[in-house]
């Protein structure tokens, strides 16, 4: 015997449950089947267990995609103002952090946003269960049958919202591109995207005892592409915000171009403090812009010649400057999908409708969320991204 229902979702994360909520709310039969034994994994650990759930300021051009146009769809059916209302409508407090990203703030946290999409799925036509282990998906002339434990499930629409390969200690797994790659539909190579840089040999010792020191910064990848936000040392390489956004545009073997200075008018302070204490040294000077542990390092390195300011020229001092807003460093690669935020990369969306997300080939199939090639930046446009996708098809599934 087997279960029928309209429509089966595999992945019960943030594109799952919203395309859950939106079909049910159409009186379609959901199920939606997860490996793990909660739901919403990926929302819980979020910004630190406070949820970054979107910004204030979402555009295409806040993703990666190899179509840069795929995204203008969703997004504009389901905006982060359409999110930010349904927040609200629920009584959770938020907070505005930089660059417009919200944040659960007060008593309210990642298992509150959890909390809202489950409530928003407590629906008579909606099931979820969890622990299920799907182990074989065939087309129908009708749709679909999932064999998932021991049970036969048969539906006419199958979305696909299992997420990317960041975090495997979550539950990441590839099954999405799997389901992908059994019905003929390319998948664009993945990598770990949002991630922090590890450093050579040498640089990583160099850099080591920096750990924990954090400063504001600016980042251009040798695509251009340029972050202004803190970036952070650690024990194994760099980290910090601008380097989460600049290692998606980062290729391996490239060099990133860092702005140590970019609050400061090196320049000045320099020609100013060699007038009016000559003698001072370059190290003490530079370290009332930097950690002096960082200008130290710096000296060792042999990247700059601690002296008494009186001992360099004009040239000189503007080449300090110069290299302090142009310092160049090349990662040894990243930290993997261990710590990765998301995925780069995924199923190839000139496979999929921009407006329902349903493939253009598979009648019924739909892929949502994170398994597809659309990575946004960090501040909440993941999430936007989840809800947007997850909303659309819910609305056809």
């Amino acid at each position: 015997m087997s279960e029928k229902f309209d429509v089966v979702i595999i992945g019960a994360g943030a594109a799952g449950l919203m395309c859950a909520a939106e079909a049910g709310k159409r009186g379609r039969k959901v199920l939606v089947l997860d490996h793990a034994k909660k739901p919403g994994r990926k929302i819980l650990i979020a910004g630190g267990g406070r949820c970054n759930f979107t910004n204030y300021d979402v555009t295409a051009s806040n993703y990666l995609c190899r179509n840069p146009h795929f995204v203008k769809s969703a997004l504009s059916q389901y905006t982060n103002w359409d999110f930010i209302s349904m927040v609200s409508k629920h009584g959770i407090e938020f907070e505005e952090r930089d660059h417009g990203q919200l944040f659960c703030v007060g008593d309210y946290d990642s298992k509150d946003i959890v909390k809202m999409m489950l409530a928003e799925c407590d629906l008579p036509t909606v099931k979820l269960r969890y622990q299920q282990d799907v182990h074989q998906i065939e087309q129908t002339e009708t749709g679909f049958v999932l064999h998932s434990n021991t049970d036969v499930i048969e539906c006419e629409s199958l979305v696909v919202a299992t997420g990317g390969l960041s975090m495997p200690k979550l539950g990441a797994t590839p099954f999405g591109y799997k389901i992908a790659e059994q019905f003929e539909l390319p998948v664009i190579p993945t990598t770990a995207g949002l991630v922090p840089f590890t450093l050579h040999k040498q640089d990583k010792e160099d850099f080591a005892e920096l750990s924990g020191i954090a400063i504001p910064a600016e980042i251009t990848a040798e695509d251009g592409t340029l972050f202004k936000e803190a970036l952070l040392f650690t024990h194994r390489g760099l980290s910090g915000p601008s380097v989460l956004q600049i290692s998606s545009f980062w290729k391996a073997g490239q060099k990133v171009t860092i702005n140590l200075v970019p609050e400061a008018d090196v320049d000045q302070l320099l020609t100013t403090s060699r007038e009016k204490h000559p003698n001072q040294s370059l190290k003490n000077t530079l370290a009332r812009v930097l950690p002096k542990r960082l200008v130290e390092v710096l000296i060792e390195r042999k990247e700059l010649q601690d002296k008494p300011l009186k001992q360099f020229n004009d040239n000189q001092l503007k080449a300090i400057t110069q290299y302090l807003e142009n310092w160049q460093i090349a990662p040894n690669g990243t930290e993997g999908y261990r710590t990765a935020e998301v995925t780069l990369g995924g199923v190839d969306t000139d496979q999929l409708s921009s407006k329902t997300m349903e493939c253009k080939k598979v009648k019924g199939l739909y892929f949502i969320g994170e398994v597809m090639d659309v990575t946004g930046w960090l501040g909440g446009y993941n999430f936007q991204w989840c809800w947007s996708s997850g909303y659309v098809a819910g609305q056809y599934a």
